[in-house]
């Protein structure tokens, strides 16, 4: 794959997954009030690969877990791995 077609892919592949964030941390908040949560791994694992951006916009729109410390550590951690996927699939193009 060229630099130009990964990168594409990258912003496609970003744009997607956060979007998919987005909806996760919306459609949570909106369960949690029924006593029907979607699992924090199922929230974190969406962050993981690619959809950070996303998650974190859903964290602020919904104030969803935005208080949770715990849970933001872990996004922390989630948001690093996804930024370092990224960074690898750049180094390994030749890109960066």
């Amino acid at each position: 794959m060229n630099q130009s077609a990964l990168t594409q892919f990258l912003i496609v592949w970003t744009l997607v997954t956060s979007g998919w964030a987005f909806l996760l941390f919306g459609f949570d908040k909106w369960r949690a009030g029924r006593g029907q949560r979607v699992a924090e791994s199922t929230l974190l694992w969406s962050c993981a690969l690619g959809g950070w951006p996303g998650g974190l916009l859903g964290m602020i729109v919904f104030r969803h877990k935005s208080a949770k410390a715990s849970f933001q550590w872990k996004f922390i951690g989630a948001m690093l791995v996804g930024l370092a996927l990224i960074a690898g699939a750049l180094k390994l193009s030749g890109r960066i």
